[in-house]
């Protein structure tokens, strides 16, 4: 069947695959032209957040082998010793965490003990709100840490994608923007094209537009600019150069996802992925070593991706929860809402090791850890240190930075 140039282009936009963009909607052709006109800089950093939802147990996470309270106070949650696998003399990650321990063995991955914040709200929502805004529930905002500092650095007039949200779920409220728009992506698919590229740039290419600058010329360089980094998206997606086999699971996909779109046309330095699951009220163990393995093996993938692909000098992974576990274990097999846990910043230039001492299991709050360091240092180090972003105006105050990055 014979195609008029009008008649393919008006199908093939009318037609594209639509990706929502905040609370709205935007036909691919014009994401992939963002992606086209991007002049992406080798040497920018790139920020990938994984966010633990539910309250990651820290205490199971990080264990402290050592301390005899710890086994007193979880009789049938306690990590045994001969189990743990150990990182210094006290201190060990869970055992499924093997991609950790590699991690760390190799220099990659940092450890920040005991993070919260003062007068811990124990609620999923309302603490995960703070971690995303940087501010209490009376002074929560529209807008999250991310898409806050995004919507300030972004250029005028910039067709640059400045973050990514990679997954079915809602987008988290860190990336909100009153004025910018950041993509929720599910998966690569997304970015193909639904009629053959190189018919519908032949077309295209042909001409009716007269070259007199009107609305026809604009829909043609615009699809072509489509078209080309569709085939770039493509070719990345289909045929992936990685030697790095990722696991069976939702988390890795993602994961994967990212480094493929790092290794693209697009110029995005900030992707976002969640994790569901962690509100471990009940029957923990099996849940929650579940849950460690995936988060454990698909960072060390990922990493290992990453490193294959040659950014991994630009490429930093924050990993973190809203909230730890009590000490003390309950009556259905569970750990309940607490404060402070750990945080994990992986890649080839953090300072690797622990930051901070293993928080007290004996000066308790309440009967939950107590933070050491409050989270908003951890959100100026990535800013200022390795995003070169300002962090002050965001955090809604000076926070001191930890020196975590090399």
């Amino acid at each position: 069947m014979n195609l008029t140039r009008r008649k393919l282009i008006a199908s093939s936009l009318a037609s594209a695959s639509m990706i929502t963009i905040g609370s709205s909607s935007r036909s691919l052709p014009g994401f992939l032209l963002q992606a086209a006109d991007s002049n992406a800089k080798s040497d920018e950093s790139v920020l990938v957040v994984v966010q633990l939802s539910g309250g990651n147990d820290g205490l199971n996470t990080v264990v402290p082998f050592t301390e005899p309270v710890y086994y007193n106070q979880r009789p049938d949650l306690a990590i045994p010793k001969a189990n743990v696998l150990s990182i210094d003399d006290s201190l060990g990650f869970h055992p499924v965490m093997q991609g950790f321990a590699d991690l760390m063995e190799d220099d990659k991955l940092a450890v920040v003990q005991g993070v919260g914040y003062p007068n811990p709200n124990r609620s999923h929502f309302e603490s995960m709100d703070i971690w995303h805004t940087c501010r209490r529930k009376s002074d929560v905002r529209e807008e999250g840490w991310l898409g806050n500092v995004m919507t300030h650095q972004i250029q005028e007039g910039s067709t640059d994608i400045p973050g990514i949200h990679l997954g079915a779920e809602k987008q988290p409220l860190a990336l909100a923007s009153r004025s910018l728009r950041i993509a929720s992506v599910k998966s690569l698919d997304q970015f193909k094209l639904p009629a053959d590229s190189k018919t519908l740039s032949s077309v295209v290419a042909k001409g009716e537009g007269g070259g007199n600058g009107g609305l026809l010329d604009f829909v043609q360089s615009s699809t072509q600019a489509a078209i080309r980094t569709s085939e770039q998206l493509e070719e990345i997606r289909s045929g992936n150069t990685s030697a790095v086999t990722y696991p069976n699971s939702a988390l890795a996909k993602k994961l994967e996802t990212a480094a493929q779109l790092i290794d693209s046309p697009l110029a995005t330095r900030v992707y976002y992925v969640t994790i569901d699951g962690f509100d471990t009220h009940a029957k923990q163990a099996d849940a929650h070593a579940s849950l460690l393995r995936q988060v454990s093996s698909s960072i060390k993938a990922f990493v290992d991706d990453i490193t294959h692909r040659g950014h991994d000098r630009r490429v930093m992974v924050m990993c973190f929860s809203e909230f730890g576990r009590r000490l003390k274990e309950n009556a259905s097999d569970g750990t309940d809402h607490g404060a402070a846990a750990p945080m994990f910043f992986a890649g080839s230039r953090v300072k690797a090791g622990f930051h901070g001492k293993h928080p007290s299991l004996t000066d308790l709050q309440q009967g939950d850890l107590k933070h050491q360091f409050d989270f908003r240092q951890l959100y100026a180090s990535v800013l200022e240190h390795w995003m070169k972003w300002p962090a002050a105006d965001v955090l809604g105050g000076q926070f001191k930075p930890l020196d975590v990055f090399v």
